[in-house]
């Protein structure tokens, strides 16, 4: 939860550092928007999976949701234009699918909220299997 957290933080970070570069902050507003992704938030997202499949193992719906955000972030990452060639309309897919990052971050960190009862009511339904016995 607490890294998941920590992608929606750092996407919105990403956003306000490559808008200063754009406005004409310089290289160093360049340079912190790719840390930022690079290596907190792609790391963050890979720290995601790996944890799901510790927590959820067996729950292999939830745990295809957590590869899916870092499988969103790898493809999101190599969408980045590197050296100014290539296509301005594929490379724009970059930012799009940060938005996709951003909800599919979003949503894992609300839903591992409520399965800790910090936001709402847990789930506290019983596994399957038998009946619980009276005492004797």
């Amino acid at each position: 939860m607490i890294f998941a957290w920590i992608i929606v933080i750092g996407v919105f970070l990403q956003v306000y550092f490559i808008a200063s570069f754009f406005s004409g902050a310089g290289e160093g507003a360049l340079d912190a928007h790719s840390f930022t992704g690079g290596l907190v938030v792609h790391g963050s997202e890979l720290i995601v999976f790996l944890s799901s499949l510790a927590a959820f193992w067996g729950l292999w719906r939830w745990v295809g949701w957590s590869f899916l955000l870092f499988a969103f972030g790898t493809v999101q990452i190599f969408l980045a234009p590197d050296d100014g060639e290539g296509s301005g309309w594929v490379h724009g897919l970059h930012g799009l699918f940060a938005l996709f990052v951003l909800v599919l971050a979003a949503y894992l960190a609300q839903r591992d909220m409520r399965l800790l009862g910090l936001r709402g009511e847990a789930d506290m339904t019983p596994a399957p299997g038998p009946p619980p016995q009276p005492p004797a």
